[in-house]
């Protein structure tokens, strides 16, 4: 099975607070419509750290400085093999623009299951709400 590194960030309002997290909506392939934390592949040569911020320049126009590591889910869909290593993040410059996403949240620990997740990043669900405030 063909196995894929990824980077998502969990962008909060604020890393000591957490009060809200930043989710997006995909805007294409199979999963379009779905949910889930931004980010994307780690490239060779790269840290999933260094993705994140390449990443989130990319899909969001924002610069982000990247927090503690909350996880790395290791999930298999029917096609592949997902290795994603979750961050949390918080922007420091810009505003987040979608330029991929067909649709943004910021979701509060109370909402955070308003949205249809992609399921690994269901199971990184949980443990973001037990670091909430």
């Amino acid at each position: 099975m063909k196995k894929i590194k990824v980077a998502a960030a969990v962008i909060c309002d604020s890393v000591q607070d957490k009060k809200r997290i930043f989710a997006t909506a995909r805007g294409y392939g199979d999963f379009k419509g779905q949910w889930e934390f931004p980010g994307g592949k780690v490239e060779a040569g790269e840290t999933s750290q260094q993705a994140l911020v390449r990443e989130i320049k990319e899909e969001l126009e924002a610069t982000i400085a990247v927090g503690d590591l909350i996880d790395t889910i290791e999930y298999d869909y029917p096609a592949f093999h997902l290795s994603m290593d979750c961050f949390w993040c918080e922007v420091t410059e810009g505003e987040l623009i979608l330029l991929e996403a067909e649709a943004a949240k910021w979701l509060t620990k109370d909402r955070l299951y308003d949205v249809q997740w992609l399921p690994a990043d269901m199971t990184l669900v949980e443990k973001i709400k037990e670091q909430m405030k």
